[in-house]
């Protein structure tokens, strides 16, 4: 579990290094670029020094190499897993999303019309490119060769990850105006970036469904060696998601409200639910998988 470890001291010490920092950065950028606010300096330094402790932990726990990415075989067999989780995925979280509609949990919007179709589905797909492929190759990459691949009790380590993935969806964006900047406003934003874990009832929901999301993806890695049906499944529920988001409204009352979660309005105990029998399904058909390593 050091690797796991290893990871988490690397967030933390970034959000605890832009914590410091922030204020100091914006009262040398904002008079040269006044549209940049707090926050947005914030995130940024925040992203660069987590780039570049993860770099550092690249190179001292020795995960070079397409292999430790999760990247090692052949482009054309990787693009080809790749699709096939792209469509596993659709067609797995296509039952949820039509669940929700007819459950009135997330009634199709008044007006759509070819260009609002048009558009949540090329948001849905560039999303679902960017997020399976860069999360992905971070923890079922980076974090599963760390941690799983060096640990006697595999299950353990996946499981150990998948919690870690389910945990830094809940960092927050905030907003601080130019008018409130303080000397304190690095502590406010540390605050508001976790305000949500100091509510974990109303997270719960959201943070199991993520887990169990994370455990499959970890399973799955596991089974075929590398991350390319993985990212493909997480891009496909994803594309869903999105689409699903862009052709539907939330109600502010619905009999079955409590089936999705506040944190982004989709995911929740139905998707719990889902995930816990794409998981099964998953765990009984495991030697088609194995097939998928054994041709690599």
């Amino acid at each position: 579990m050091r690797g796991l470890l290893a990871f988490l001291l690397v967030i933390v010490g970034a959000l605890i290094v832009a914590t410091a920092l922030t204020y100091p950065a914006y009262q040398l950028i904002h008079p040269w670029v006044p549209a940049w606010r707090f926050d947005k300096i914030g995130t940024r330094l925040f992203d660069l020094v987590l780039l570049g402790g993860v770099w550092l932990l690249v190179r001292a726990l020795r995960l070079q190499g397409a292999q430790a990415w999760g990247y090692g075989i052949a482009r054309p067999l990787f693009v080809q897993q790749f699709l096939a989780g792209v469509g596993l995925g659709c067609l797995s979280m296509l039952p949820v999303s039509l669940a929700m509609v007819a459950l009135g949990v997330r009634p199709l919007a008044a007006s759509i019309d070819g260009v609002t179709v048009l558009h949540a589905l090329g948001a849905g797909a560039g999303s679902g490119l960017v997020v399976g492929l860069l999360e992905e190759t971070l923890f079922r990459g980076l974090m599963h060769g760390a941690v799983v691949g060096r640990s006697p009790r595999p299950l353990t380590g996946i499981l150990a990850v998948a919690l870690l993935y389910a945990a830094v969806h809940f960092l927050a964006s905030v907003h601080i105006a130019h008018a409130a900047v303080t000397p304190h406003s690095g502590l406010d934003l540390l605050a508001g970036t976790l305000a949500e874990f100091s509510a974990p009832q109303r997270m719960m929901d959201a943070f199991l469904a993520l887990t169990a999301v994370g455990l499959l993806l970890g399973l799955v890695r596991a089974w075929t060696g590398n991350i390319a049906l993985p990212a493909g499944l997480h891009a496909g529920w994803v594309f869903v998601m999105r689409a699903t988001i862009g052709l539907t409204v939330l109600p502010d009352t619905s009999a079955h409200g409590w089936l999705i979660s506040h944190h982004d309005g989709y995911t929740g105990w139905l998707v719990l639910l889902a995930s816990v029998a794409f998981t099964g399904i998953a765990v009984g058909g495991r030697r088609h998988f194995r097939r998928w390593r054994a041709r690599t």
